[in-house]
């Protein structure tokens, strides 16, 4: 009974808390979109569209996005970060594992490639000095997306504008 009422209390305070409305930069995010190598399916537009909605809905979102390999479900993590690294916020993407953690980073720092956004790694595989760079970056606000493992959500983290955290979880 007690965790139900835990539950609701913080399910209402979700609800009744503002967030500033995140919307895409008109014309740059078209120019993202277009550098993505394959044909959007049905459903992966339907998620795009439903998470730019939630950004720009001026709530907090809470969204799942499931599919299986190949259902496009990091290119809707990768709009999504962009909308929010456009808008002056962070972005924090934590995967289950180094490898995935890797394999991320790899093709976040290839879509941004040309952006004005700085992409950054975190994982216990990450030398000291890049890690240290890295949280002082995230810290200061002059990186704004980071990649990496449950080290992203380590105390010695701490954000000056997260607007968005995704986390990919294997099943």
């Amino acid at each position: 009974r007690e965790m139900a009422d835990g539950l609701i209390r913080i399910a209402a305070e979700r609800a009744t808390k503002q967030t500033p409305p995140t919307e895409p930069p008109a014309g740059l995010f078209d120019e993202f979109c277009a550098r993505f190598p394959y044909e959007e399916t049905d459903d992966q537009l339907m998620a795009i569209g439903d998470v730019l909605e939630d950004l720009s809905g001026g709530k907090p979102m809470d969204r799942l996005i499931c599919g299986d390999v190949g259902f496009g479900k990091t290119e809707v993590a990768l709009r999504a970060a962009f909308v929010v690294a456009m808008s002056g916020q962070q972005v924090a993407i934590v995967a289950p594992t180094t490898l995935l953690a890797r394999q991320h980073y790899k093709t976040f720092v290839e879509r941004f490639e040309g952006w004005p956004v700085r992409v950054r790694r975190l994982s216990r595989l990450v030398p000291a000095k890049e890690a240290a760079d890295t949280r002082e970056g995230l810290a200061s606000g002059e990186v704004e997306i980071v990649v990496g493992t449950h080290a992203v959500l380590s105390k010695q983290v701490s954000f000056k504008r997260l607007g968005l955290v995704i986390v990919d979880e294997e099943q």
